[in-house]
């Protein structure tokens, strides 16, 4: 693991006895159903494209809460693919990892790279609480606040160079602020992410001419609660465009159904825009949590 990635980690063990945010005597039952989110392509919690304030698992302050998960989404021209596996810990610190693979198949004869050429890319992610409490707190407006960091390193170093990307590696930062109204049934995320990501980094990080400066980008996410188990939403990622290929702004709706606290199947209609001067990126995707 690289130097860069561990520094993410620093420090967290020390957070661990720092105290916990407010709640009440609806704790000992643990969270909700669908109220801790499913998993980011990144791998984080929250929606598939969104990462939100909660913390991954159904652990409350007083335990641990760990997934694996695994995302796969069909587009005309590529295939994204992407697995992990996530910690919580006492509904205060998310740690988590992520493998992505973006292969290219026919299209990668037409790039020049080759049929089936695969990117892949490793995502190690913190994530802290900071304030508030997404479900608990329903006699204010103030929404559950935290912020996370996620490591990036893409594979294709020299692919990355001939694009124009000036690392091929970097960190995101990110402030999500998430709130569950009961009365409503609605859940509300937004987060600001602080990015030199090329296509999230599969395609590295910065652009041509020197172009290494960090961007300010939104994510968000609304659904709505049809009963426990099923949430059906929609979601919006704003992204740079440091390589000039012209990198669109994703959205997607989905539907996420909660079989049980341990399995959570995620389905939907993503729109990624154009990918790689390849216009029209739009696909199905699924997504499978398990854990607890």
């Amino acid at each position: 693991m690289r130097p860069r990635c561990i520094a993410l980690l620093v420090g967290v063990a020390s957070l661990l006895g720092a105290g916990s945010a407010s709640a009440d005597d609806l704790r000992p039952s643990g969270k909700l159903l669908l109220t801790g989110g499913v998993t980011t392509v990144e791998g984080s919690g929250g929606g598939g494209l969104s990462s939100w304030a909660t913390i991954t698992g159904y652990a409350t302050r007083d335990g641990v809460g760990a997934n694996v998960h695994a995302t796969r989404v069909e587009l005309p021209d590529y295939q994204f693919r992407a697995y992990g596996a996530a910690v919580g810990l006492f509904d205060r610190i998310e740690l988590s990892y992520t493998r992505q693979d973006f292969n290219t198949q026919g299209t990668g004869a037409k790039l020049g790279l080759g049929r089936g050429f695969t990117f892949h890319q490793d995502v190690v992610g913190v994530k802290v609480k900071v304030l508030g409490d997404a479900v608990y707190d329903q006699d204010t407006w103030v929404p559950q606040v935290a912020v996370g960091a996620q490591y990036k390193n893409a594979a294709k170093a020299p692919i990355v160079a001939a694009l124009g990307g000036q690392d091929d590696d970097g960190i995101d930062y990110y402030v999500s602020a998430t709130k569950v109204l009961l009365a409503q049934s609605m859940v509300v995320s937004g987060a600001v992410r602080a990015t030199k990501a090329n296509q999230t980094g599969l395609l590295g990080f910065g652009g041509p001419g020197g172009e290494d400066d960090y961007s300010l980008q939104f994510e968000g996410s609304a659904g709505l609660l049809l009963s426990k188990r099923l949430l059906v939403g929609g979601e919006y990622r704003s992204k740079p465009n440091n390589l000039g290929l012209k990198e669109d702004d994703w959205w997607d709706l989905f539907a996420a159904y909660a079989v049980s606290k341990n399995l959570s199947v995620t389905a939907g209609y993503a729109d990624l825009g154009t990918i790689a001067t390849f216009k029209g990126q739009r696909g199905l995707y699924l997504s499978l949590q398990a854990g607890f």
